[in-house]
């Protein structure tokens, strides 16, 4: 059942961490930590690197300075299985528009290994309001409709850190409350990264980009 199971040993230690381009500072000696049902807010302006600290905490990115510890029970997982168990949701991230919703979350879900059914597709598809549109393609769907698949799969692996970037872009007053009240019944570490003030007032606590 999507979601039934609880991360409740996740912990993600950043020590020193330190990342620039040029003489545009992202980070510099940032120490974190977060761990299950807690959540953090990246904030800055735009183009302040958010996304830059995002990536490197994903392991999409490296760092040129710290040390990043994702650990389970206190056990230490390799940087290259992060991916197992982290959800991202992006503007950046792709989605294969010849394929149709399902097909998407079906592709995810081979390739990830996540092992879940065409049933947990349609309730996932149901949770974020895409009943009934699974089997168009991705290639018709509104822009806020790709957002909403892009949870969709997020939420389909259940993973421990769920890392978000530009949370409501493209989302409705509908979508906005769906993946809001989707996230609250869920137990995860939660990454926002985030510009909107009211997004950010719902992380328990934040760190701000470029200083």
């Amino acid at each position: 059942m999507v979601g039934e199971q609880p991360h409740t040993s996740f912990a993600l230690q950043i020590e020193g961490l330190s990342k620039s381009f040029g003489k545009r500072v992202i980070c510099r000696g940032a120490d974190l930590r977060l761990a299950t049902s807690e959540s953090l807010a990246v904030v800055g302006p735009n183009g302040s690197g958010k996304s830059t600290l995002v990536k490197i905490i994903a392991g999409l990115m490296r760092p040129d300075a710290g040390a990043i510890t994702h650990s389970f029970d206190s056990t230490e997982v390799e940087r290259a299985v992060w991916h197992r168990h982290i959800g991202l949701v992006s503007p950046e991230l792709a989605l294969y528009e010849e394929l149709s919703g399902s097909e998407n979350l079906d592709f995810g879900n081979r390739v990830g290994g996540w092992g879940k059914s065409a049933a947990d597709y349609t309730a996932v598809l149901d949770e974020v309001g895409l009943g009934g549109r699974g089997h168009d393609l991705v290639s018709t769907y509104s822009s806020g409709m790709k957002q909403r698949l892009k949870y969709a799969a997020a939420f389909l692996k259940d993973p421990a850190l769920l890392i978000l970037d530009e949370p409501t872009a493209n989302l409705d007053e509908d979508g906005v409350a769906r993946v809001w009240s989707s996230l609250a019944r869920r137990t995860l570490a939660l990454i926002i990264a985030t510009n909107e003030p009211s997004e950010a007032e719902r992380a328990q606590s934040r760190f701000v980009v470029g200083r």
